[in-house]
């Protein structure tokens, strides 16, 4: 296993220089900006996704608030357990770093020692993609865009091949998609049990009427409070 991909004439190989090429081509400013990007940029764009998704959801309630967040919470969920289904892959297949094993990559990032297959990078931004689409299908194509983004930036790089990605990005939907079901069944309760708890409720919903008043009651405080103004 540790000799995936050690032939110049994989193509595997000849992709990672091909996407690798641009990183040379490019000033170093853009570089720069694509190692922010690949490392921690797309990242905190999608978690940040996930946290303007979760305040709509707040703020516009409703019946399916509680599910929603739900799946809001099982993203990053989703993501750290893909990235621990990750730790035996690697030490399984153990492939090195491209750098090691093929000359004249222009690596944007030092310092990388550990295995290469499967990206984790890769697996989180996915995972958490797959989870905002769960949870609203307009954000959730956005993320998957970032997802994939996420995985060129580590070929462009020059600290991943293609198929470490391509592994990534599958792990990451597998695990979010497969899990998703039991992982509801379990997240779905406990966010309608919040949301009706007194100190909790704020999570799921904005400031909204106390579901235990009646319209009736509702209506008859309203009143009383008006004449009591008078």
């Amino acid at each position: 296993m540790a000799g995936l991909a050690d032939s110049g004439s994989n193509p595997d190989v000849d992709l990672l220089y091909d996407i690798n090429g641009l990183a040379k081509a490019a000033p170093p400013w853009f570089d720069h900006v694509m190692e922010f990007v690949g490392e921690f940029g797309l990242l905190f764009a999608l978690l940040g996704m996930l946290l303007w998704c979760w305040w709509g959801v707040r703020k516009r309630g409703g019946e399916d608030a509680a599910p929603t967040v739900a799946a809001l919470v099982w993203a990053p969920l989703a993501a750290g357990v893909a990235v621990l289904i990750n730790v035996p892959i690697r030490g399984f297949v153990e492939r090195r770093r491209p750098f090691y094993d093929h000359e004249g990559l222009e690596v944007l990032v030092d310092g990388k020692t550990d295995y290469s297959f499967v990206s984790d990078h890769a697996t989180l931004c996915m995972a958490l993609a797959v989870g905002l689409f769960l949870a609203n299908r307009r954000l959730g194509m956005i993320g998957l865009f970032f997802g994939v983004l996420g995985g060129f930036i580590r070929v462009y790089m020059g600290v991943h091949y293609p198929t470490d990605v391509v592994g990534g990005l599958a792990l990451g939907t597998s695990v979010a998609l497969l899990l998703s079901p039991p992982a509801m069944a379990l997240l779905t309760p406990l966010m309608r049990s919040i949301e009706q708890s007194r100190r909790g409720a704020w999570l799921i919903k904005g400031r909204q009427a106390d579901p235990r008043v009646t319209p009736g009651e509702a209506r008859s405080s309203r009143t009383d409070g008006r004449d009591l103004a008078a």
